[in-house]
């Protein structure tokens, strides 16, 4: 029998089955669908998170407590302000080292109030990071040095509080202490989850008084050049471990930190494409059992032919051809199932999904090899069946 008249009477005993035909394909459907969903929403989040890592800023050097670690609990810091000038010796410019020490307090003007994360920082954060001004003016050093109780507001902060008024020159009150408005963030976005428009920004020793601490948080350090960020690291930890040698003190990257979330979240996409299989594998037990019952209730035509001289080659190729048809078409119609589904959300839903142009083919790869591997024991059991005992089953 010729491949081509394999393949017609392939199609033709999967048309005067459509139904069952069908329902056989809807668990290739499924798995494939979820494979291709649950990639492009891993692959999303991966982007997003890189985008919002680089969104930052670039050369940064996160100087922290403890030893850096995601999910660990966070150490007790004993960095001051006096480590400013310590690092900014280091890298040569004090004005490239920013602090933050922050908490989360409520901001209002009268009955409007919004419970928003308050950061003590100095005037060097528009030069490390990338965040710029709407309207008005940032921090100056002056403001820090004189404790001025003075104000950058978040962009939806500004507008939950303020509504259409222009807050600039007016009061608001952070914690119950009053302060004077002196800019607006542009529009910032989140990240790693946390809205950073719902940020205010006063200046670091204003925000030691009103938290009652003397302690910064953490520093951060823009290296001068890409070549200067691993050298670097290694030198401001000296410096931090040399004044408290009882410590432990981290510097880490932008590089560092979307290496170590990269693989978090890839290990997370593995597991759930993992799972997503699953479905894909239940879907192949389903053709196996389909092809089965096709093969018994085929006997007599099955005998028939193999009387006419029908070779067991071409039995075993014509019940092949059914299983990976049907799973090549469940496939096809998953691919695009799971296509349209990560397009609406993507594009109906706050949660981010690209497409990875691996996964289709990944997909349809998988689907097709689920129909040679779960075809071959009914095709074989087709092919092995003797022509005269096929003949006289009822």
């Amino acid at each position: 029998m010729r491949t081509g008249e394999a393949f017609r009477v392939a199609l033709d005993a999967l048309r005067a089955n459509r139904l069952r035909s069908g329902l056989t394909m809807l668990g290739v459907v499924i798995g494939v669908a979820a494979v291709v969903l649950l990639v492009a929403i891993g692959s999303g989040a991966k982007q997003e998170v890189e985008q919002q890592v680089e969104g930052l800023g670039s050369n940064i050097i996160f100087v922290v407590p403890g030893k850096f670690e995601f999910g660990s609990a966070p150490t007790v810091s004993r960095l001051t302000l006096d480590d400013v000038d310590l690092l900014g010796r280091v890298v040569g410019d004090p004005g490239r080292v920013a602090v933050s020490v922050a908490s989360g307090e409520t901001v209002s003007v009268g009955p409007r109030e919004m419970f928003a994360t308050v950061n003590g920082v100095n005037a060097n954060v528009p030069n490390v990071f990338d965040r710029r001004v709407a309207r008005g003016s940032y921090i100056t050093p002056t403001d820090v040095d004189t404790r001025r109780r003075v104000v950058v507001l978040g962009s939806s902060v500004a507008r939950t509080i303020f509504g259409d008024i222009d807050p600039l020159g007016r009061q608001v009150s952070v914690a119950g202490v009053r302060f004077r408005v002196i800019g607006v963030f542009q529009p910032q976005g989140s990240t790693f989850g946390v809205d950073r428009d719902a940020e205010v920004h006063i200046p670091v020793t204003a925000a030691q008084r009103l938290f009652g601490v003397e302690r910064i948080d953490a520093l951060a350090v823009k290296a001068p050049t890409v070549d200067d960020i691993a050298p670097l690291q290694g030198r401001l930890v000296s410096a931090l471990q040399d004044k408290y040698p009882d410590e432990e003190f981290s510097a880490v990257t932008q590089t560092q930190i979307l290496g170590t979330i990269g693989r978090i979240l890839g290990l997370l996409t593995l597991v759930l494409t993992a799972i997503a299989a699953i479905s894909l594998l239940v879907g192949g037990v389903g053709v196996s059992n389909i092809m089965l019952v096709s093969v018994r209730e085929r006997t007599r035509e099955i005998g028939l032919r193999k009387a006419l001289g029908a070779r067991q080659r071409d039995i075993l190729l014509q019940f092949l051809i059914e299983a990976v048809l049907l799973c090549v078409a469940g496939g096809l119609i998953g691919i695009g199932l799971g296509v349209g589904a990560s397009l609406a959300v993507n594009a109906v839903s706050p949660l981010p999904a690209v497409i990875a142009w691996w996964s289709p083919a990944l997909a349809f790869a998988v689907s097709a090899a689920v129909g040679i591997f779960f075809g071959v024991a009914p095709a074989r059991r087709a092919g092995r069946l003797d022509p005269v005992v096929a003949l006289r089953t009822e």
